[in-house]
């Protein structure tokens, strides 16, 4: 058997949306584009305006950009995440400051992040791991302790809860997910930046595309051509053909949600009692998206985590790490002088971590493969 990473749940709803996209004749950003932004806030509760981004690299680019993150500014970032979230930072001519991670849900916590502040830091990024929400209230309370804003990359949160509120509507300056082909509900490729600030709102909207101060779809739509350019922008839109995608994989986020439960659960029980560490739950009243199921494979094992990686792709299946930390990436390395030994939970996460498969369309079957694999192996 051949056990794929993930596998797109497309029906026939998203085909004949797009389909429809292709013969109305609007293939770029309009009227689908905004139906998406408009459902998606809504989903969130409103109070909130969605931006529709090409990506959520784009989206933290853009939040950064409207929050006025410059030069001589410092970030707070996670070593233990993917590059997007520090080369954003770099892209505005300001420094991400590194910290570690806790070893159970791989969250950045405010215990990590308030020794990195100093005169110069403007914002923290937390990232929501795998789908563990990070603890947001005490993060929230050091910011506002500090003057600091909260720019949260929840790229792979959707739809999880911190404090019982919903990730994208936390007392934040913005929030930003991911829509890539193997997030909890996709685009393709897409993202949507959040936020309750009409100010980062209105600004955003302005630089994903080119810094002009009307869309095309309004320029086109309406026949009044003059525009004006107010800002050096960026290209950073949502075509309407993947918006298409997005308005129905939205409507179906609670039935895919289901099915990574479902499997993350199925996952638990029969992979208990193994030399691995299971990812940690969510708090009782939380909600975990369950966009990764990362396994750490204990020392006492009788493989480590690169054996057990080999073995398990021998038996067909399609595994992952998630991540080598930044810290070790040449780029971040030499410019900052980062060395291994002040990220210690990063680096044991990192020498154990094994992504198992996991998306809402994996069948019994093929959870009980990978698990009785598994099992083999570690026998």
């Amino acid at each position: 058997m051949e056990v794929s990473f993930f596998r797109p749940q497309i029906g026939e709803e998203e085909i004949a949306e797009v389909v429809d996209s292709l013969r109305n004749g609007w293939l770029t950003t309009g009227a689908k584009t905004k139906r998406f932004e408009q459902d998606f806030a809504a989903y969130l509760g409103g109070g909130v305006e969605a931006i529709a981004v090409n990506s959520a690299t784009s989206g933290l680019h853009l939040a950064l950009e409207a929050a006025g993150i410059g030069p001589g500014d410092e970030v707070i970032v996670p070593s233990y995440t993917f590059t997007a979230t520090a080369e954003v930072v770099r892209y505005l001519g300001a420094d991400p400051v590194f910290v570690d991670c806790d070893y159970d849900t791989l969250c950045v916590t405010a215990y990590h992040v308030a020794p990195a502040l100093t005169e110069r830091t403007r914002a923290i990024m937390p990232v929501h791991f795998g789908g563990m929400a990070c603890d947001m209230q005490p993060l929230i309370d050091l910011a506002a302790e500090n003057g600091l804003m909260i720019i949260e990359d929840a790229a792979h949160s959707l739809p999880a809860t911190s404090g019982g509120v919903l990730v994208g509507k936390q007392p934040t300056t913005a929030t930003i997910f991911s829509f890539y082909a193997n997030k909890t509900i996709t685009t393709g490729e897409g993202g949507m930046l959040v936020t309750a600030d009409p100010e980062i709102a209105a600004r955003a909207k302005i630089m994903r595309q080119h810094g002009i101060d009307r869309d095309a779809f309004d320029r086109f739509a309406t026949g009044r051509w003059v525009y004006d350019v107010v800002a050096p922008g960026y290209k950073y839109n949502l075509t309407d053909i993947a918006s298409a995608i997005g308005i129905h994989q939205l409507r179906k986020v609670g039935e895919f949600h289901s099915g990574r439960m479902r499997v993350a659960a199925r996952y638990r029980e029969q992979l208990d009692g193994l030399p691995i560490d299971l990812p940690a739950e969510a708090p009782d009243g939380e909600t975990h998206s369950w966009h990764l199921f990362i396994v750490k494979v204990r020392p006492e094992a009788p493989l480590d985590r690169d054996a057990v990686f080999a073995e398990l792709g021998r038996r067909g299946i399609v595994c992952s790490v998630h991540y080598r930390p930044l810290h070790r990436m040449t780029y971040w390395r030499e410019r900052y002088n980062l060395h291994a030994q002040h990220f210690p939970n990063a680096e044991r996460v990192f020498a154990r971590a094994i992504s198992l498969p996991i998306h809402a369309g994996m069948t019994d079957g093929e959870i009980d493969f990978v698990c009785s694999s598994l099992r083999q192996v570690l026998s």
